[in-house]
């Protein structure tokens, strides 16, 4: 196989250089600027009535996005491998905040060493490997990994980490750690990586027809990634807003007090049409978008009251510091963490070859 055909199937697929993709980045630069300067605008002055907690938390937001941003953006620069690596780093990280936060002792040791570098990595490899891998990897004999990944997590590390825990030979709440153990790689590796996995994928250009053959879509599926952490990220915006705005009742008060029913329906509504105004850069028709934003919306509103349960229950506020002054990694992702298999699944079923 030439040189070149092997690296363009490690790094991926050779639409990555779509401009809608280049657009869509663009359009997200463009919007955390003009908040960047409203920012600084509202901090400047001093009678503005607004609360001055609220620019301040604000502005710190700002930084986490503009962060992510800036190493999302770089990921996009060495292709495919670049996010799917990126994205590995993401797991290891929020899976190493909610270890911390969920203290386990000594026996479970061995355990936490095959999922931070056992499991965790080799989620990512076949990622990686995807449904076209090289043909020295038995490309050549149409191997798709998505049948490993897709299982390798919920069922073999499930059955192996409590054995491995078992056999340390420390009984005590055994059940409750392995339930920890367990339940951070689900969500923290596992289900977060279902969001480079698109990358993987054939769109069509209309959902996919019964029993015929769809025609292929052009576009760059960098593109649809950069669309869903888009709308799962404003899902969580929208949703905080119309609930400083308008929220009356409150979903969950003893486990977050700040999310409200008005908040969570006015997000799917708002998060529905900012989808459907990108749908240009996806696969989808504007209705089919709409819908999936806010499919979105629900799931990360999920993702963001659980992970707010689990706080509640280690009397933490924050799972980590990733920027000072500001919540942990695991904090800005969780939302993803519940939406990207959804969202894969319905893309891969509906709208891929």
């Amino acid at each position: 196989m030439p040189v070149h055909c092997i690296i363009t199937n490690i790094l991926g697929q050779s639409n990555w250089h779509d401009p809608r993709t280049y657009i869509l980045l663009a359009i997200v630069l463009a919007a955390l600027s003009i908040a960047s300067v409203v920012g600084f605008i509202l901090a400047r002055r001093e009678k503005i009535g607004v609360e001055s907690a609220l620019v301040h938390r604000f502005n710190h937001k700002l930084k986490v996005w503009w962060m992510m941003v800036v190493i999302f953006a770089l990921g996009f620069l060495l292709y495919r491998i670049g996010i799917v690596i990126l994205f590995g780093f993401v797991s290891f990280w929020a899976l190493r905040e909610f270890i911390t936060m969920t203290p386990t002792r000594r026996g479970d040791h061995r355990s936490l060493f095959w999922v931070f570098f056992i499991f965790t990595p080799l989620q990512y490899i076949l990622i990686a490997l995807g449904s076209d891998p090289p043909s020295f990897l038995g490309g050549a004999q149409q191997i798709d990994y998505y049948d490993f990944y897709s299982i390798m997590i919920p069922v073999y590390a499930s059955l192996f980490i409590p054995a491995r825990a078992a056999i340390a030979g420390d009984y005590k709440r055994f059940l409750e750690r392995s339930a920890k153990i367990q339940f951070g790689l689900l969500i923290c590796v596992y289900s977060l990586s279902y969001a480079p996995a698109l990358l993987d994928l054939k769109f069509t250009s209309t959902i996919r027809p019964p029993m015929s053959d769809p025609e292929q879509w052009q576009g760059s599926p960098g593109s649809v990634l950069v669309f869903f952490v888009l709308i799962a990220q404003l899902a969580s915006v929208f949703e905080r807003g119309w609930g400083y705005l308008a929220g009356r009742h409150v979903i969950a008060e003893k486990i977050n007090a700040s999310r409200t029913w008005e908040g969570f329906l006015g997000s799917m509504v708002t998060t529905g049409i900012v989808a459907a105004l990108l749908a240009w850069a996806t696969p989808f028709h504007w209705w089919e978008a709409g819908i999936l934003g806010a499919v979105v919306t629900v799931m990360a509103c999920a993702g963001t009251m659980t992970m707010s349960a689990i706080k509640r229950d280690r009397g933490v506020t924050d799972t980590g510091t990733l920027v000072q002054g500001h919540a942990g990694i695991l904090d800005q992702i969780d939302n993803m963490c519940f939406a990207a298999p959804v969202f894969y699944h319905l893309t891969r079923f509906f709208w891929s070859i």
